[in-house]
């Protein structure tokens, strides 16, 4: 069942113009200064980078609870995300960050090392538990590089960036991100795409799905390099952004037949609307400074994730 994604797209055209337009000045073509330049070198990247990097949030999300059978698994899971970030952090702890294309470059490196790391370990045959066990050390072990590399950074100017760029953000992006991340986004989903009848399969338990011809290592390959190429490419251009995967399977699993194959795609265009709405919100908030991306988004993700451990408490009650 495809009924969300006409809605989504239809939402998707609404939402963009908007996003366009909105800023702490308003367009206004008649009476705002170079308004043509400001929409095509600022306005127009920014907002198709959050498109791209919530859709491949929001599908890696989908595929990530499929394969799990946990609603509350995110993408971050895996370490992928923290590995990625690690590598970034790295660039600005070596002064490699300045560079336009090091610091990305640098990040993708990273979720690459996750990857790999987590395919070495849970292997062709590791079962569910064990993948999962792989992708939580990868994270604690990224997550505790990265706070050393920030005690340990070189100068007080560079711990103030990397914190500053792991609270994830969408300002300042230009063209060059947009070309980083969405060929490799587009890749990631199409290997999300990829493990749709070995995700269905997996509703019926382990053992049905294996007689049912699923491979459960062609399955979790597809679904390394799909969750690598999303999440990696969204943190190397705009830092950590959370709780998105966690967040629109849910909005969306009711509208479709809850088959984990129909909730990729959709996820992916919820997703892309979220971050989008999000980012505009930030840049029209009355502040001094830019709201974080990241953080904006964890103010509404983790009570989120609260409701959703109440209801499922309820539902054990």
């Amino acid at each position: 069942m495809t009924r969300p994604v006409p809605i989504l797209l239809v939402l998707i055209a609404l939402a963009l113009p908007l996003s366009l337009l909105a800023g702490r000045v308003w367009l206004d073509f008649a009476e705002t200064p170079n308004a043509a330049i400001i929409l095509g070198e600022l306005r127009l990247p920014r907002s198709l980078l959050a498109l791209v990097i919530g859709a491949g949030l929001g599908a890696a999300g989908a595929a990530m609870q499929g394969y799990l059978r946990n609603p509350l698994a995110d993408p971050g899971l895996f370490g992928i995300a923290p590995m990625a970030a690690l590598g970034a952090v790295a660039s600005f702890w070596f002064g490699y960050s300045a560079s336009a294309w090091l610091l990305p470059l640098f990040a993708l490196v990273g979720a690459g090392a996750g990857m790999a790391l987590l395919a070495l370990i849970a292997g062709r045959t590791g079962g569910i538990a064990l993948f999962t066990l792989a992708g939580l050390m990868i994270a604690s072990l990224a997550g505790t590089l990265t706070s050393l590399a920030i005690s340990m950074a070189p100068n007080a100017f560079a711990m103030s960036e990397i914190v500053t760029w792991l609270m994830g953000a969408l300002t300042d992006r230009s063209w060059r991100e947009v070309w980083i991340a969405a060929p490799l986004t587009a890749a990631g989903i199409g290997c999300l795409l990829m493990t749709g009848r070995g995700l269905d399969a997996l509703t019926l338990g382990d053992a049905a799905a294996r007689s049912m011809g699923m491979r459960p290592g062609i399955v979790q390959a597809w679904l390394i390099a799909g969750v690598g190429l999303t999440v990696g490419s969204g943190v190397a251009v705009a830092g950590i952004v959370g709780f998105v995967g966690l967040i629109v399977p849910h909005l969306v699993r009711p509208f479709t037949d809850r088959r984990p194959s129909q909730l990729i795609l959709p996820s992916a265009l919820a997703g892309a609307l979220l971050v989008l709405v999000a980012d505009s919100t930030v840049r029209i908030l009355p502040l001094v400074t830019e709201l974080r991306l990241g953080i904006a988004l964890s103010l509404i993700g983790a009570p989120f994730f609260l409701w959703l451990l109440l209801r499922m408490r309820r539902g054990l009650a």
